[in-house]
């Protein structure tokens, strides 16, 4: 499996994928492989059939989930062993596409408010202010913070793409106090690593998921599922109730499609409440109930 894992991490790399990607491919293979005990490339079709009814029935996968998965291991079969894949023996199952949760602005100061430590604070803050994803978040570097134009420079973020977000003045303001309160100022890394912030490595993800996790137990909103995508989507959500287009929205989040960013018109509650159910546009003749001689 070594050799195999080290060919397919080579052929990932070749097409530059992300990061993220080339960890969700291998771990999905590993994760096949160990399931039956066997190598990958002694396993076929039927096999995959039988994993993946398994992801469904046995793990309870979300369907996304196992889509990542069958994903993965189309990739391993085509591009690694060269074999084929028959997508009507293994068909994807159908997308959920559920509503994302979104926090109002008040409970969004409440969430930033109840941050454990000044470090979880001003990443909460920046989470909420430039709408990154946790992963362009942690790898923001120093120079991505430009206070002549007012912009945050987001490198590679999804699909490799760079962008530009505003660059609000209470987040430079609150940059510029954490930079103050730094042992060692980092030449390289906004947010360095370590405990006392003076790794020569970004901060992983995983510590911005428990700046989430920890602010919304502490705040009373651990029953809400907040996550550092959460911020993402309050970030959509109260641009777009403040006025702003979607073309916009779809810019600063570096959304692909604009069909992903109409979402946001479901979680506005100014574009709810602006828009009058047809319901409010009839006439009764009598009250309901009664019957007609």
């Amino acid at each position: 499996m070594n050799q195999l894992r080290q060919l397919m991490l080579e052929e990932l790399q070749r097409r530059n994928f992300a990061a993220t990607t080339i960890r969700t491919y291998l771990h999905g293979v590993t994760h096949f492989s160990r399931y039956f005990r066997r190598p990958p490339d002694q396993l076929g079709p039927e096999d995959i059939r039988k994993y993946q009814a398994m992801l469904f029935t046995k793990l309870k996968f979300s369907p996304n989930t196992v889509i990542l998965r069958l994903a993965s291991l189309r990739f391993f079969y085509i591009h690694v062993l060269k074999r084929g894949w028959s997508i009507a023996e293994t068909p994807y199952p159908k997308k959920v596409r559920r509503l994302p949760g979104v926090l109002s602005q008040e409970e969004v100061a409440r969430l930033i408010d109840a941050a454990d430590t000044p470090f979880h604070r001003i990443l909460l803050m920046t989470l909420y202010a430039t709408g990154a994803r946790r992963a362009e978040a942690a790898h923001l570097k120093v120079s991505d913070i430009d206070s002549q134009r007012m912009v945050v420079h987001i490198r590679e973020g999804k699909g490799g793409k760079d962008r530009d977000v505003m660059l609000s003045p209470k987040l430079l303001d609150e940059l510029r106090v954490y930079w103050r309160g730094l042992r060692r100022k980092p030449k390289e890394w906004l947010f360095p690593g370590n405990r006392w912030h003076t790794s020569i490595q970004p901060v992983t993800t995983k510590v911005l998921w428990s700046a989430c996790q920890i602010a919304a137990e502490r705040a009373g909103l651990d029953n809400r599922r907040i996550h550092p995508h959460t911020l993402r989507h309050c970030f959509a959500t109260h641009l777009l109730e403040a006025g702003a287009d979607l073309r916009t929205i779809q810019i600063l989040l570096g959304h692909r499609d604009l069909e992903v960013t109409t979402v946001y018109l479901h979680l506005s509650q100014r574009h709810l409440s602006a828009t009058a159910s047809p319901l409010d546009a009839l006439t009764f003749s009598s009250q309901g109930g009664q019957k007609h001689s």
